[in-house]
């Protein structure tokens, strides 16, 4: 693992308040989402890092601020921030620590801009989500806010130039992790009444929202979780293609996290219907392997088993 400092210079970042900025994102990373910071900072190459970092930080503020609180105050203050994030995008400043590291991100990877730009216009999605009544619904979903969000990060370990198998992979592995994430979260979206889970699957094995709540296991959520974590799992294990699509200093990390997500699919079929009283993790020994593995040179690993 390189040292921030060491990261900062290798990505050319050099002026003492920007490095602060770029500091201040880590940071914040770091407290959000610990896995996958510790991943990052293991396997990604030093000049990589302060870039996701910055990505990653961007996405987690507009998740914040579109998932947070009554839907006025949330509608209100993205309208808030997208302003400010286009108003820097043409202008070239600001005055806000976290859009002045978008700014330089972009700099250095213009293809970025573009991807922004397409958050931008539907991360909406989110502020409107209250639930979905079809599978379509929910593939609507992905393609206007999981998807491009996901691109924010994604779009700076990908290919350079034609990306068109590159981003059909990005969308297989987050229909996976997003449809996991939905089953892994059923207790907090309950408290939240807004289920990512289709109305009609869950009509499909006769379970309702109130049969949820009602503190007894409706007879048919075992059968509905090993569905939906089945159905993710084979979209998390088509997505192992990823990682042969990215430049190879950067096939580390997309591995490791394929593989965190199977991990964590596991666990949640695991838990079953004791998902209503929380959501599953997977063992710190096995993330710890996943990472282990991941920094291996590529003829030493071992792959995974076929499931």
């Amino acid at each position: 693992m390189h040292s921030w400092n060491k990261s900062l210079d290798a990505a050319g970042i050099r002026e003492p308040g920007l490095r602060r900025d770029y500091g201040v994102q880590r940071q914040s990373v770091s407290r959000s989402r610990r896995t996958s910071y510790l991943a990052t900072r293991v396997l990604l190459p030093p000049g990589t890092l302060p870039h996701v970092m910055a990505a990653t930080a961007f996405m987690d503020h507009g998740d914040n601020l579109l998932d947070t609180g009554p839907k006025p105050r949330r509608a209100a203050a993205w309208a808030s921030w997208e302003r400010r994030v286009r108003e820097a995008l043409d202008t070239g400043v600001s005055d806000d620590p976290l859009i002045r590291t978008l700014l330089h991100t972009i700099a250095a990877h213009p293809r970025l801009r573009d991807v922004v730009e397409a958050y931008l216009s539907t991360a909406t999605a989110e502020l409107e989500f209250a639930g979905f009544t079809t599978e379509a619904d929910y593939q609507a979903y992905l393609d206007a806010y999981s998807l491009p969000a996901f691109l924010l990060v994604a779009t700076l370990v990908g290919p350079e130039g034609e990306d068109g198998p590159f981003r059909a992979a990005c969308r297989t592995f987050i229909d996976g992790s997003q449809r996991l994430d939905f089953v892994n979260d059923i207790a907090e979206d309950l408290r939240e009444g807004r289920l990512g889970i289709p109305a009609e699957t869950l009509k499909r094995f006769s379970v309702t929202p109130d049969d949820l709540t009602s503190g007894q296991e409706p007879p048919g959520l075992r059968e509905l979780v090993a569905q939906e974590v089945g159905a993710a799992r084979a979209d998390l294990e088509r997505a192992r293609e990823l990682p042969a699509l990215v430049p190879a200093p950067h096939r580390p990390l997309l591995g490791a996290l394929v593989e965190m997500e199977l991990l964590t699919a596991d666990a949640v079929l695991a838990r079953g219907p004791g998902l209503l009283r929380g959501s599953a993790s997977p063992p710190p020994t096995g993330a710890l392997r996943v990472l282990l593995t991941a920094r291996r040179p590529p003829h030493l690993r071992i792959s995974p088993p076929s499931s």
